[in-house]
Formats: structure tokens, sequence, C-alpha cells
């Protein structure tokens, strides 16, 4: 078991869009189960590449027991709306709430390099969502009102001091309960 470090606001490797991966290897299934490791440990319940500082278009998950590791995923298909707060392992300590697509249909290749689709509702869509705008160089904090994301960002500038060089470091003894609630 190996915990990465995680990259948080500012760090440029977050809003940077990530390439595909032309082929499922030995390297990509050892960072998939990096990647499960570090979100676990940092109580987390989605994490993608950029929050680790890799290009790679990977993001993992584990919500209410449903665990995913997508390769290059897309939404094929979303519908509906709904609203809820949202958090961020690479940006701790702020929430806001942010509009989604209440229900997607996420198309990746899992960590064997097989086509899938897997469908999602709710917080299981929200994190889909979440971790897909981060291949993206998208942040939950692009998505709130100049007010609240003007509150969000002052509130940061007082908390980004401790994470140096832009670094949040975790640890598995850190790790509680993961699964239903945390940060994506």
């Amino acid at each position: 078991m190996k915990v990465l470090d995680i990259r948080v606001l500012g760090d440029p490797v977050l809003r940077k869009e990530t390439t595909e991966v032309p082929q499922v290897t030995n390297d990509i299934r050892t960072l998939i189960s990096q990647m499960f490791d570090t979100m676990y440990a940092a109580e987390g319940i989605g994490l993608a590449a950029p929050q680790v500082g890799r290009t790679e278009r990977v993001c993992v998950m584990d919500v209410d027991g449903q665990k995913f590791a997508f390769v290059n995923p897309q939404i094929i298909e979303s519908e509906g709306t709904i609203r809820g707060e949202e958090g961020c392992l690479s940006i701790p300590e702020i929430f806001g709430d942010v509009t989604r697509a209440s229900r997607v249909v996420v198309r990746a290749l899992d960590e064997h390099g097989k086509e899938f689709e897997a469908a999602g509702t709710e917080l299981l869509a929200r994190c889909m969502q979440h971790e897909i705008d981060h291949l993206d160089g998208k942040l939950f904090i692009d998505y709130l009102s100049v007010l609240k994301r003007r509150s969000a960002m002052s509130k940061w500038e007082k908390l980004k001091e401790d994470y140096p060089n832009f670094i949040r470091q975790v640890s598995l003894e850190q790790a509680g309960p993961h699964g239903s609630e945390g940060e994506l």
C-alpha cells in the first residue's frame, strides 16, 4: 500500500486537461491501486489523477459500496438536475452547493482495459461528474456564484499556508471508515 501526496488548489496540474491512456498497463494499474489507497487515507470518496500530480485520464471512486476505477471516462448520458454540497480533497475544508445532473452514464475502460458502462444517481452521479471535471481541469468552485466563490477563496487564502508547495500529505494511519461520506 502506498499513499501519494495530494495536490491542492494552486498547483497548476489541477487546471490541466489530462491525456487519454492509450493502453492500460501495469503502471496504470499501480496508479489506480495507489489512488485508492490515497483516497481511503484521506477519507474521500473519489480521486482523479491530477490530484496526485499525474496527467493520465484516470479516476477512482467508492460511493456506498460501489467501487470504480475509470480509465478514459466519458459521460455519455445525463438527465435531471440536483443541487448538493460538494467538497474536494484538493481544497480541504472548503464546501459549496453545486448543481449537477441527477443521473449520468459513464463509459470507460476498467483496470484490465475492458470497456464498460456505469450508471449513477444522486451521490454517485455527483462523484462521477466531479472526478471527470478534474480530468478536464475543472474544480467544483468553478460552479459557484461569484459571491460564494469569493467567500470560498477568501477562506482558502487562510488555509493554504498549511500546504507548502501545494502538497497535502495523508497517511494510512489517519484513515477512518469510508464509502458514504467524504470529500470528492
